[in-house]
């Protein structure tokens, strides 16, 4: 005889609530407060895969692409990189620029969409040639973002039919001028558009950040991915880290009010020169954040290729967000008193017997 026993409704419902949200990342979500956001395509760990076998499982939930990081190149048209996968030196251009053509990238990118996920471009890195030198020059550049990558049309689109859904500044360097003017155009265009395009930016985590700081304040972006490492307010640093005072700017200084605020991390010792920690040192930061900030998002990790290489670090640090809010769900609804009238408390124990 084999006796199962499921001894308090709390695990009853904590098992319904973990069904709901595998249910419920079937679509993202930018509310949520266990999203999970990785770079893909500068190959940090050095055995980097085709963009499709980062989205094969449930763990990620935003993949963004890294980098576009020449905005004016040859021809006047922008220059991508995805290391061992597509570049302007070992696969074809658009004649007269150094756009590559990546367009046998479409199918996956859209097969990461169909699982739900959502595929953006990062413009910038640590080795943009950026800078937009005037408000129309920003808006204009947004008019070819729009048209080559997201929801306009071009004969220069490098995925093909792919549609994006939306773009993430990292930017790094330049003239800090006219982003808002940027963002603003891409909120334009989408206005009308039939799908949500995502606007996020990855700020350094000293407040404010020196590049991209004014646009933040000035334009409505949905999310930040915060580096916390190679910083001195960086993860290995408890004393000086300061998700706090990004949360106190999501509430009172963000032009979103709603936006949400990732703890950024290196997925791994050699994905950053300082600032790694080891994977339960995340979970507790993340699931701190979970806990006490509003405008806690998830995590966004540097990069996936090294999350793979690191033991699944990105699957790792998903579960316990995901566990973490879960458990949150079932409080919730047992302090406003849902799960009691679930089951008759005479019956608090189901018995099988085989």
């Amino acid at each position: 005889m084999v006796m199962i026993a499921v001894a308090t409704r709390s695990l009853v419902f904590l098992a319904l609530a973990l069904i709901y949200h595998s249910i419920a990342v079937l679509a993202f979500d930018i509310t949520r407060n266990d999203n999970l956001a990785v770079y893909w395509g500068q190959d940090s760990a050095g055995n980097q895969k085709q963009l499709s076998t980062y989205c094969a499982d449930a763990t990620i939930d935003n993949v963004i692409l890294a980098f576009l990081y020449i905005f004016n190149g040859t021809g006047g048209e922008p220059v991508i990189d995805f290391a061992n996968i597509c570049n302007q030196y070992d696969d074809s251009v658009f004649p007269g620029t150094a756009l590559a053509n990546c367009s046998f990238m479409a199918s996956q990118i859209e097969a990461c969409q169909a699982k739900g996920k959502i595929v953006t471009l990062s413009l910038g890195g640590g080795t943009g040639q950026v800078g937009l030198s005037s408000t129309t020059v920003a808006q204009n550049f947004a008019n070819k973002i729009w048209n080559e990558f997201l929801g306009g049309s071009s004969t220069t689109r490098p995925f093909g039919s792919a549609v994006l859904d939306g773009v993430d500044l990292d930017i790094e360097s330049g003239s800090p001028n006219h982003y808002s003017a940027f963002v603003n155009r891409i909120r334009s265009h989408a206005s009308g558009a039939s799908k949500k395009y995502y606007v996020t930016a990855a700020p350094q985590c000293p407040f404010p950040d020196a590049n991209i700081g004014a646009a933040l304040n000035a334009a409505s972006f949905d999310a930040v991915f915060v580096q916390f490492y190679n910083n001195y307010c960086g993860l290995d640093q408890p004393d000086d880290y300061n998700f706090n005072t990004w949360d106190d700017w999501a509430r009172s200084g963000s032009a979103n009010p709603d936006i949400k605020v990732y703890i950024g991390a290196a997925a791994s010792a050699n994905a950053a020169g300082e600032g790694y920690v080891d994977i339960g040192t995340l979970e507790n930061y993340a699931t701190n954040g979970q806990d006490t900030f509003d405008s806690f998002g998830g995590v966004m990790l540097w990069d996936a290729s090294e999350a793979y290489t690191n033991h699944r670090y990105d699957k790792a640090i998903k579960n316990a967000m995901t566990a973490n809010a879960a458990r949150s769900k079932v409080e919730e609804r047992k302090s406003k008193g849902h799960l009691e009238s679930t089951y008759p408390a005479e019956k608090p124990f189901l018995h099988v017997q085989l």
